[in-house]
């Protein structure tokens, strides 16, 4: 009887000192929990390029990040999700992320349509969300928690129409648009107001839907009006076709465009068609800043190619993030949006950083010739 006792203490003992143990692992300073952030972009789809820079430049700051030591002593890991270029699924996505993995800060996307479908399920859970390089002002008129590291649409219109105007002494430019973009939309529309205040005229504007393979009848259209130019602001899939379709109809001149032209695809798409155009960018590779030259230097040496502006940015928005937790001393969703919202001059690779009173960075845009497959820097506008 005595010995049954006496198991019965011994196995209590050992179930209460394996819970002791647990415990205390669980609450061992050396064994932290990982800061969990969520990734979102185009990982398939037929803007690709956007979602795998994106990927690669917040993996490359995470990494950097991790190998220094950290955040507070914890590793960050990231979680991953394809949206397939899809709103409806970037939604789904983050939704995922924020209910299911609990994430504490959500990192894309590179469209605005997307952004825009995925940014009310971050402000209704409190998450902060930094979206790298959606430029339609709407994004984060979405709520307080949802920030950007890049320029916004009516500074780079404006800024197309400055450099047509007064650098290319245009006085008259046609434009084609993406109609189901937001994007492509709202960017037109800066750039068309601006343009006509600088004396230019648009002496057609017209409009295709993303996924369109044929621009003949358009391109036709514009061809009899005879533009100086022709302002495509949508992105490298369609903008490539348009080139190679435009010369084909005999229309020499240059076309413009915006970021969404950013991407090594373009050139494989479009070819010699595009030489000699230009479109704003958030940052040239050809700057001989220190730091940047460093980004581009390491970023070829993980991923065998020269990083895009989307990866500057993705890259920009992890370290942000970064930061905002270290002045926070903490990665609870008030306390980190509230840091993020003080962000003054941080020395980012794509420009000084300033976030405005909207949420929204305040920074310079450089206009880029493609020329032969390369990207040659023309020249820098500030806000």
């Amino acid at each position: 009887m005595k010995f049954k006792v006496w198991s019965l203490v011994l196995s209590l003992f050992c179930v209460l000192a394996f819970s002791f143990c647990q415990q205390n692992n669980q609450q061992n300073p050396q064994q932290p929990a990982d800061l969990v952030v969520g990734v979102y972009g185009s990982l398939t789809g037929t803007t690709a390029t956007f979602g795998i820079s994106t990927r690669d430049g917040i993996a490359m700051a995470t990494d950097e990040a991790n190998q220094a030591g950290g955040v507070f002593g914890k590793k960050i890991r990231l979680i991953v999700e394809d949206d397939q270029g899809k709103p409806e699924e970037a939604q789904t996505v983050v939704t995922k992320l924020v209910n299911k993995d609990r994430v504490i800060a959500v990192l894309g996307e590179v469209a605005s349509s997307r952004s825009l479908a995925a940014a009310p399920v971050c402000q209704q859970n409190r998450v902060p969300m930094i979206t790298p390089s959606s430029t339609n002002p709407r994004v984060t008129q979405v709520g307080d928690y949802i920030f950007r590291v890049c320029f916004i649409d009516p500074f780079q219109g404006l800024v197309m129409a400055k450099f047509a105007a007064n650098s290319l002494k245009i006085k008259n430019v046609a434009v084609l648009r993406d109609i189901k973009n937001d994007y492509s939309v709202g960017l037109g529309d800066v750039f068309v107001e601006n343009f006509k205040k600088l004396g230019g005229t648009i002496v057609s504007d017209e409009s295709y839907s993303e996924g369109d393979t044929d621009f003949s009848a358009q391109l036709t259209s514009i061809k009899s009006k005879n533009p100086q130019a022709i302002y495509v602001p949508g992105y490298y899939t369609e903008v490539g076709l348009i080139a190679r379709q435009a010369r084909k109809l005999g229309i020499t001149v240059p076309l413009f465009g915006g970021d969404g032209w950013d991407s090594p695809k373009l050139w494989e798409i479009g070819g010699e068609a595009l030489n000699d155009c230009f479109y704003s960018n958030h940052y040239s590779v050809d700057d001989p800043s220190p730091a940047i030259q460093k980004f581009v230097a390491d970023y070829k040496t993980r991923h065998n190619q020269v990083p895009d502006a989307i990866a500057a940015l993705a890259y920009d928005a992890a370290r942000i993030l970064f930061d905002a937790w270290r002045r926070a001393g903490s990665t609870e969703g008030p306390k980190v949006r509230d840091a993020l919202a003080q962000t003054k001059e941080f020395p980012g690779v794509t420009g000084k950083i300033t976030l405005d009173e909207n949420r929204n960075a305040v920074k310079p845009a450089v206009v880029l010739r493609v020329k032969n497959g390369k990207l040659e820097y023309v020249e820098t506008i500030t806000p």
